[in-house]
């Protein structure tokens, strides 16, 4: 498969359409969340349970990856498990600490909201070559890690890009 032509682009045209994209998978968030009756930090945080599979994750797991306190992580897993997206399991290693699984059904829903917007997103990687797909995958993956090591710098040094004021 030969790759089709492509428009020129800048490093900041892709910064630029990037920003358009995340702004626009944070309102999809916000709307896949609210259709789920939940918000999105819990959302995020079923996500995680969900990306775990057959390896249960710790509350503490889930409070480190989503940012959040092991108080505000408690509150979610309670949400949660009213919601009957998860159940806690005592720890077989550690009976003080508890592990969370996703319960099936809820898997179900979820996969249903998502899947018709990931099927699209399948049917645009046919437009490229399986070159330009590891291309892309290899960036996002890249991009991804960048995201999660500023992120934790940003976190430690209690700063987002700028000095203290925020600037």
């Amino acid at each position: 498969m030969e790759g089709k032509p492509r428009p020129v682009a800048t490093p900041f045209d892709a910064v630029s359409a990037m920003d358009h994209l995340i702004a626009t998978s944070m309102v999809g968030q916000q709307e896949y969340a609210r259709n789920l009756g939940l918000s999105v930090t819990d959302l995020i945080c079923f996500a995680y349970v969900l990306e775990a599979g057959d390896s249960p994750v710790t509350a503490g797991d889930l409070a480190e990856r989503a940012h959040v306190t092991s108080g505000a992580v408690t509150g979610i897993l309670n949400r949660l498990e009213r919601g009957g997206y998860v159940v806690r399991r005592p720890d077989p290693a550690d009976r003080r600490r508890v592990r969370v699984v996703a319960v099936p059904a809820a898997e179900e829903r979820v996969r249903a909201i998502y899947e018709p917007y990931y099927l699209r997103l399948v049917e645009l990687f046919a437009d490229y070559t399986p070159d330009e797909v590891a291309v892309i995958a290899d960036w996002l993956s890249r991009t991804g890690a960048l995201a999660r090591s500023y992120l934790e710098e940003s976190r430690q040094s209690g700063s987002f890009g700028g000095d203290a004021a925020g600037g």
